[in-house]
């Protein structure tokens, strides 16, 4: 067996990162180009063709749309509000908000298996020889996965593409960040969906979707508390001292 010569290694090197690379550059150009493209003017200006179509090829309309949602996530291009708005519109509380689960799952996968392939191991190596304070927040972190991984969803304030890289940088397991990515985007994903269902009556009085609906304390409190309760795991094994709770 011939020995990997050194163009072979950069190659191989260069192959780790491409994903990345490619999604990089798509999110740069995406981020200048899809703005005027992706917004509720477009939806409610192509709401009537949209309707049409999904009457008419419902399935596809279904696949077509997760498609197009798991691009605007693993591109974290811009649009992912209205996007959802739109999954909304077209399928309804219940349906729409599963259906913008499986596109926004699928493509934060995506992303997580990219940064992982390209920057997640050296990462992950050097935060291993670490010591002193980077090193006890990584076993802080390893020793309450799942609460941690709740917690970067639940929290309004961390970004989506931020709660998909953090993960990546630090190993956790794919199975865990899946489903620890589908179900903790529920509470989200089930109030602009929501929002999204009801643009029909917003259209007819030329209105705009109330987004600010986030931030009314019906809304806001019990994510909020899904939030702490999240990290209650957390707080009693610092209270007990058991690092085997969740293990």
């Amino acid at each position: 067996m011939a020995p990997m010569t050194d163009s072979n290694h950069k190659r191989s090197g260069f192959g780790r990162y491409l994903p990345l690379i490619v999604i990089a550059v798509v999110a740069a150009v995406g981020a200048f180009t899809l703005q005027d493209h992706i917004n509720f003017d477009a939806l409610r200006d192509n709401r009537e063709a949209l309707l049409a179509f999904r009457d008419s090829n419902f399935a596809l309309t279904v696949f077509g749309f997760i498609v197009f949602y798991i691009f605007i996530v693993a591109f974290s291009l811009p649009g992912a509000a209205i996007t959802s708005l739109t999954g909304g519109f077209l399928f309804g509380t219940l349906f729409g908000t599963l259906v913008n689960m499986t596109g926004a799952t699928i493509g934060a996968i995506v992303i997580f298996q990219a940064a992982r392939m390209g920057l997640g191991e050296a990462l992950k190596a050097r935060i291993d020889a670490s010591e002193g304070l980077i090193a006890r927040l990584k076993t802080g972190i390893d020793e309450n996965q799942w609460s941690m991984l709740f917690f970067i969803r639940f929290v309004p304030a961390v970004p989506f593409f931020v709660a998909n890289l953090i993960p990546a940088f630090l190993a956790v397991p794919l199975y865990r960040f899946a489903i620890s990515t589908f179900l903790g985007i529920i509470p989200g994903t089930l109030v602009i969906t929501s929002v999204g269902a009801g643009l029909g009556q917003v259209f007819e009085t030329d209105q705009a979707p109330n987004l600010g609906i986030f931030f009314e304390p019906h809304i806001l409190l019990p994510i909020l508390g899904l939030t702490v309760l999240s990290l209650v795991p957390v707080a009693v094994k610092l209270f007990t001292g058991k690092k085997d709770i969740l293990k």
